[in-house]
Formats: structure tokens, sequence, C-alpha cells
């Protein structure tokens, strides 16, 4: 899961008209977006037989400006999970553009999907990218997984909150974002998904 809006204000600059305008949202929202959309491009036709994949993108992530207004695509997919069979688990992806790509064990993920949290990681090992996710613990976010948890879907969020300098501002653009980075969760994602035997969540 990605999403792909952007938020309606830049909150984060320093001057009161620029705070008014929309961010581009190039890390935050079309990052995340980019590596699903290429990676689907790249699995079709090459899943193991016994592998199926969503891909979900959400609107209504970044609304705000309070939290009561954010998370509206995810908390409608969680509302009709009830209607069809629940996936395994879930992989929300979310700012993976930034320079210097570091994604730490983020806290909530670990509260409710610990075993994924922790094979991810070394599985990231595994395929030579264990410096860009460490198995080190990270914050606490509130992203797009929380509802997701609250639904019996265990999801967890790789996310990089480390490098925030273009956060919500109209500095979010392309040019500020990296195709080494994006390369690096595409790597991550691809080969977990072709892993065989894949994984299988026991708690």
């Amino acid at each position: 899961m990605a999403h792909w809006d952007t938020r309606p204000t830049a909150d984060f600059e320093d001057e009161l008209e620029d705070k008014k305008k929309p961010i581009l949202g190039a890390n935050d929202g079309a990052s995340g977006v980019s590596v699903l959309l290429e990676l689907a491009r790249v699995l079709k036709m090459h899943l193991p037989p016994s592998v199926g994949v969503q891909y979900v993108l959400t609107d209504g992530e970044d609304l705000g400006p309070g939290l009561n207004e954010m998370f509206l695509g995810a908390q409608a997919y969680a509302s009709d999970l009830k209607n069809h069979p629940i996936p395994t688990y879930g992989i929300v992806i979310d700012m993976v553009g930034t320079k210097n790509l570091s994604v730490s064990m983020e806290g909530n993920s670990i509260k409710y999907a610990k075993s994924l949290v922790y094979a991810m990681c070394k599985h990231a090992t595994q395929v030579g990218l264990g410096a860009v996710f460490p198995m080190e613990f990270g914050q606490e976010i509130t992203d797009d997984h929380i509802p997701l948890n609250k639904a019996g879907l265990r999801t967890i969020d790789l996310i990089d909150f480390h490098y925030l300098e273009h956060w919500h501002t109209l500095h979010d653009i392309p040019e500020n974002c990296s195709a080494d980075s994006l390369g690096k969760i595409g790597k991550l994602l691809q080969t977990w998904i072709q892993k065989d035997p894949p994984f299988i969540y026991e708690g």
C-alpha cells in the first residue's frame, strides 16, 4: 500500500502565504506509488505460484490538518475487509524517496507485526541492504498501517522518518528525491515477494 494524495497545505513552510499552498509530494506520496507501479510491472507473470499480491493505492492519507482527517483511504479499505478474504499481511511504504535512505524498524509495526518486521530486516541483510534497513528501533509513526492493523490485517510501515527537511514543504519535489533509494526499496520488495519458500506469518 502507498498513498497517492499530497498535503493540501505546506504547513511546515515559514511564510504564511506559502503555508496555504499545496505540496507536490514527490517523496511524501509519489515515491511509494512509483515503487508499487514499477513493482507491479516487473513482477507481472513472475510471481511464485503460491503468492498473490494486492497493490493498494490510497487517497486521503495526508489531508489533515488533524489526524481525524487523515488515513481516509486506508480506513475505507480496512472497513471493507470484512467483505473479502483478508490478506495474510500488509506492507505500507511511505516517504522512501529521500536521499541516503534509512528505514528503521517502526514502533507500531513492531507492536502489531513483530515477526514480519524482523523477518524483513533479516531478508534485507541477506540481499545486501542491511545498512539501508537496519535492525534498529525507530519512532512510532501514525500512518496507513494503523487502521489496517486495527481491522485485523497485520501490517508494517516501511518509512524513512529521519531526514525531514522537505517534509510538508514546497521543496518536496523530484529534485530532492533519489532514484537510488527507490531502487533499493524496490529491490527489497521484489526479492521479498519472490522468496522461495515465501514468508509464512506465524504470529
